[in-house]
């Protein structure tokens, strides 16, 4: 890449890597409040500006607007767990009408059984996981639109060894949320599976999709 392209594009995904990578290492409580939950919340809230700056078109607008409720949820998730979930689920919905739209013209076999298993198999294991916890018709119900959101990444046009991928690590960050909260897990173990989980599923998909469209491939 030359180096002006670099300079006028690459601070977006450098500051995401940035405060992703680095809220790991302080998300225990090094930096408390409001201020931990913001330091949260940028490194997919720059991930949502660089998907506004790079991205083309309707697509490109989508996939900023799926990267800001990620960067919204991620905030409101430290006041309210139920909150916080609504509006990461009203973000997959935005993803799954861009990757709808964005079909795969002729996906093969195995492709069509991976996007079924992911459709039907995330409600089933949230549910198993999370049964008789009082809100675990809750959890499958959220799982159910997690898992068509990744269904359909993984049968669109985008490559899924970045889209695709990415929203299977979404996926696996939530199921391993709902083992933490059932008891199936130690909190310790969750805490650090679910944020590079999470986060690297969100830079996957945003760099697949924006490249992608910046190719010209979709």
């Amino acid at each position: 890449m030359p180096k002006r392209a670099l300079l006028d594009h690459r601070p977006y995904l450098l500051l995401s890597l940035l405060f992703g990578i680095s809220y790991f290492f302080v998300m225990d409580g090094k930096v408390g409040g409001s201020w931990l939950a913001l330091w949260k919340g940028a490194g997919v809230g720059f991930l949502a500006v660089y998907a506004a700056h790079r991205g083309r078109g309707r697509d490109g607008a989508l996939i900023a607007v799926v990267m800001a409720l990620g960067a919204l949820a991620d905030v409101v998730l430290e006041f309210s767990f139920l909150v916080g979930g609504a509006i990461f689920a009203a973000g997959h919905l935005v993803a799954i009408w861009l990757y709808m739209t964005n079909r795969r013209a002729e996906p093969t076999g195995s492709q069509l059984g991976a996007g079924l298993a992911l459709l039907v198999f995330t409600p089933v294991l949230a549910g198993m996981i999370t049964y008789p916890l009082d809100n675990w018709i809750l959890a499958a119900l959220y799982a159910t639109i997690v898992g068509t959101m990744a269904a359909a990444a993984w049968t669109s046009r985008f490559p899924r060894y970045r889209v695709g991928v990415g929203a299977v690590l979404f996926v696996v960050s939530d199921l391993v949320i709902f083992a933490r909260e059932a008891g199936h897990m130690s909190r310790d173990m969750a805490e650090w599976l679910v944020w590079p989980l999470y986060y690297g599923g969100q830079f996957l998909i945003a760099t697949g999709v924006v490249q992608t469209l910046r190719k010209g491939k979709v």
